[in-house]
């Protein structure tokens, strides 16, 4: 029966050589992950300290968002009203997000007695910003992020070789398997560090990997086309998918209007009742009733950040928080009157899954305690990486890749190419690669054939 099973597998020598490869390609950019990541798990605080002192200014008086958005308007030539961000406190100043003419978003900080323009940045040069798209898309756009989609599949594949390899053989003492061994040699215990600290945290770090999938450019359209054919699965889609700029994201144009909402004309954007001619001035029928909306969400007391945002003749109202189950949205008059409400429990299944997912990997799922989680996971997946590139470089020759040679006698087994193929089915940039590793290796042969 051992021996059945056995043959289902790929020999070590297979398992080593792939795991070796992927590990070769993919350990770089999972330490990349980790520290770019622990940073974007404390966006809250880094954002917290950042504003501080647009924070901590004289308590508003009698606030007017109406006049707030208007000093923007001043202080930005030739830009249009986005989206008014609810202050963090009776201390904090306003902020504005406004669109220049190159679509660009730029948020405009206002002191809320004296209108007085404290402050403009570009909404892509703010640092959570940059270490957000640095993380997903290497500042490279699309590009980027179907490079780091590349390398979360074949994460996948070396964590799968890796925990194959880590499985105990019969007579194997808990020592190197469940703990590591730090009182032998060096190179056993960079063994040690490197396998038992990746088994602890291959399921986190395959959790991850799965929920960052939808946000990357080829696997996050892939989803969407399964979705419009397939049916609803999912109700909103509230995540950006590769390269999006941040107007957009602000707008909510990634969003469908709540079901009793007045339905978009064929050409609005998803979200958005907008009209068949251009709006009128801000200073016009744009504005009008932000006052209203504003007292009205801010008696919600939903989780920060809550943007107020123009629909048309009417307001939307949403809190953008990282915990997404929390999220909710309202369509309001600009009278005050509620027309529409979505929560996050109305969203498709899949939706509310992902949501999930996003928040965990976010750090903001259940508070700090998430944030400790990802933190420690993240350390352990840095020092995973470490480790193995230590023992690559203590076992490579001067010279060479150091690669573990193939066996005449290798095998791949049934059970780790069907494995394999429904990976590559699920992963589509996977199962490209393979395709050209595949194609690759034949002409190889060929050639060598003569």
């Amino acid at each position: 029966m051992t021996r059945y099973l056995t043959a289902l597998w790929p020999d070590r020598r297979t398992l080593w050589r792939w795991h070796f490869f992927a590990g070769l390609c993919c350990l770089p950019f999972v330490a990349f992950l980790s520290v770019t990541g622990t940073i974007y798990l404390f966006k809250p605080q880094i954002d917290a300290w950042i504003d501080w002192k647009y924070d901590h200014l004289p308590a508003a008086v009698s606030p007017s968002p109406e006049g707030e958005v208007h000093a923007a308007l001043g202080a930005v030539p030739n830009s249009a009203f986005l989206a008014y961000e609810l202050p963090h406190s009776p201390h904090s100043a306003a902020r504005v997000l406004l669109t220049r003419q190159d679509g660009q978003a730029v948020r405009v900080y206002v002191d809320r007695n004296t209108h007085a323009v404290l402050k403009t940045i570009l909404e892509e040069s703010r640092f959570e910003r940059l270490v957000f798209r640095l993380h997903g898309q290497l500042l490279l756009g699309n590009a980027g992020s179907i490079i780091m989609e590349m390398v979360a599949s074949w994460t996948i594949v070396l964590v799968i070789t890796g925990l194959l390899l880590w499985w105990p053989r019969g007579g194997q003492r808990l020592a190197g398997i469940v703990y590591p061994r730090l009182g032998v040699d060096s190179r056993t215990r960079w063994r040690d560090l490197h396998a038992v600290t990746g088994v602890w945290t291959s399921v986190f770090l395959v959790l991850f990997l799965v929920s960052g999938l939808p946000w990357s450019f080829v696997w996050g359209h892939a989803l969407q086309s399964v979705e419009n054919t397939v049916g609803r699965l999912t109700s909103v889609k509230d995540w950006e998918i590769g390269s999006v700029p941040a107007a957009t994201v602000i707008a909510g144009h990634l969003l469908t209007p709540p079901a009793s909402a007045p339905a978009p004309n064929t050409m609005d954007m998803p979200g958005m009742d907008m009209p068949d001619t251009p709006a009128p001035a801000p200073e016009q029928r744009q504005l009008a009733g932000l006052d209203t909306v504003v007292q009205a969400a801010s008696a919600l007391a939903w989780p920060a950040p809550v943007l107020v945002t123009p629909s048309g003749t009417l307001w939307t109202v949403r809190s953008d928080t990282q915990n997404r189950p929390l999220r909710e949205s309202m369509t309001i008059t600009p009278n005050g009157h509620v027309t529409a409400h979505a929560t996050f429990a109305q969203k498709g299944i899949v939706d509310r899954i992902i949501g999930y997912g996003v928040a965990a990997h976010e750090g903001q799922l259940f508070g700090w305690a998430n944030q400790i989680m990802n933190m420690l996971i993240a350390g352990g997946l840095l020092l995973m990486s470490s480790a193995a590139t230590l023992l690559w470089l203590k076992r490579k020759p001067a010279g060479a890749l150091g690669a573990p040679p193939a066996l005449h006698s290798q095998k791949n087994g049934f059970a780790g190419m069907a494995l394999l193929m429904v990976l590559a089915l699920v992963l589509p940039e996977l199962g490209a690669s393979l395709l050209i590793l595949a194609l690759a290796t034949l002409v190889m042969k060929a050639r060598r054939k003569p």
